[in-house]
């Protein structure tokens, strides 16, 4: 039995050491999680409901204690640490809200009966396998959504935030959530492959890497368990001709800088149409030589560092590579002296298929400026990727953007003027490389249910 170590990023010192579990450990926990369910799954949407909003509220009454945490284990600013708990807790609102009459019977007219009964019945144990860029969310995004449907809830999150992970059950159980219903599992990734062929585990979700995707999907295929799959990307931000250029160089900095450049949806290919290019550049650079680097909890600190050095170290060699392959370093490019995983924010120009820049995802505050030549050929490059998460189009014509948007982006989700990261109303998911299945708006709670068909005859 092994050993994981949390890191304070942004200092190297040592958090806490966690005993990981046996496989023997690893299967009681999922059999006590199981057990819990078959209780949960007869409870009334409106009692799951109620539950839920209590957990909302247990969010936000530990709202400090977990964003502090969150912030020394994966480098997060203090202040998009608290912002994310009160995402998940508005995620536990609009879910206690809108669950009951997303799930509840719908009453059909078949040919073949005297009427027809869908009813949303629960699969069982859904297992998660979430990383450690939005430590809270990532676990509340399908978690409460399971919960809801009436499923019980395993989470193996990323080694490095292995104490949100332990802080959140402590959370849910402190909102009244029945014990082992929501069940955290520390054990190392041979553990976590038996966990998906047990039995007792009727659906498993991946945020993670394209080649993380593609081996949970092998392991959830051999056993047929359904899956849904977040995966990476290298979002495409198009400023196009009509653009305002100073909105444009606001929304793109944020698109690629925020949460240190580690988000599955930040902007990473900037495509510029020509009219506006140089224009851009000038002053896109301009911007991020001002970001200020440091401590994630001082209030004039724009940007933390990443998340461990290892993945800066991965950063880095993207950089070096795209460079060796024509990119020019516009500004930053080179890991700083002095303790910590930080990175400097950096625009590589002259980017061309062929260089990380333009094939890979970055996660780290890298932005890539491609030239295009118009507007129709910056939406050929946006599309000319694996990958098929989110987008954004910077443009004046709203109207133009939205046609664009729906008709031509090959992503599932698309910012117009504008850079979010997830909201509970709106479906969240990508296509191609980025993944399959929804989670929010809806989505979500049927992602992991049995859409059962009942048939009555006339009395």
């Amino acid at each position: 039995m092994g050993t994981t170590t949390t890191i304070n990023p942004a200092t190297g010192e040592n958090i806490a050491t966690y005993d990981q579990l046996s496989r023997e450990e690893a299967s009681a926990k999922v059999d006590a999680c199981h057990a819990a369910f078959e209780k949960w799954r007869h409870e009334s949407l409106e009692k799951r409901a109620e539950t839920i909003r209590g957990l909302g509220k247990a969010l936000r009454d530990h709202k400090e204690e977990l964003a502090q945490l969150m912030t020394d284990e994966v480098g997060k600013l203090i202040k998009d640490s608290r912002d994310e708990v009160e995402l998940c807790a508005a995620i536990c609102d609009w879910t206690a809200e809108n669950g009951p009459s997303q799930l509840a019977d719908e009453q059909r007219d078949p040919s073949n009966a005297a009427r027809g009964i869908v009813t949303y019945s629960p699969l069982g144990v859904v297992y998660g396998i979430q990383p450690w860029n939005f430590p809270a969310y990532q676990v509340i995004r399908y978690a409460i959504a399971s919960l809801m449907a009436g499923n019980g809830v395993l989470l193996k999150h990323a080694s490095n935030c292995t104490g949100s992970g332990l802080k959140i059950a402590e959370i849910f159980k402190a909102g009244g959530l029945p014990d082992d219903l929501f069940t955290v599992l520390v054990v190392d990734h041979d553990t976590s492959d038996t966990i998906i062929a047990n039995d007792k585990v009727r659906g498993v979700t991946l945020t993670g890497s394209d080649d993380g995707g593609k081996h949970i999907a092998e392991q959830a295929g051999k056993v047929l368990k359904p899956l849904v799959l977040e995966l990476g990307s290298n979002d495409a931000y198009l400023v196009l001709e009509d653009a305002e250029v100073d909105k444009a160089v606001k929304l793109c900095a944020q698109a690629r800088l925020y949460n240190n450049g580690e988000t599955c949806i930040n902007g990473k290919r900037f495509i510029v149409t020509d009219a506006v290019y140089d224009e851009f550049v000038e002053k896109f650079v301009k911007t991020f030589e001002a970001i200020r680097t440091g401590d994630p909890k001082a209030d004039d600190t724009d940007m933390g560092p990443l998340a461990r050095t290892d993945l800066r170290e991965d950063v880095q060699k993207q950089v070096d590579q795209s460079v060796e392959k024509g990119a020019t370093i516009a500004c930053g490019g080179s890991i700083p002296d002095g303790p910590g995983a930080f990175y400097p924010a950096t625009v590589l120009t002259d980017v061309a298929p062929g260089q990380p820049a333009y094939d890979d995802e970055i996660f780290g505050p890298v932005a890539s400026v491609i030239r295009a030549r118009d507007d129709d050929d910056a939406m050929r490059l946006a599309n000319d990727s694996r990958y098929g998460l989110g987008g954004g189009i910077m443009s004046a014509d709203t109207e133009k953007a939205i046609e664009l948007a729906s008709k031509h982006f090959d992503t599932g989700m698309v910012f117009v003027n504008t850079y979010g990261v997830a909201d509970p109303t709106m479906p969240f998911g990508g296509v191609k490389n980025s993944g399959y299945g929804r989670e929010h708006g809806g989505f979500g709670l049927k992602e992991f249910v049995n859409a059962k068909s009942i048939f009555v005859g006339a009395d």
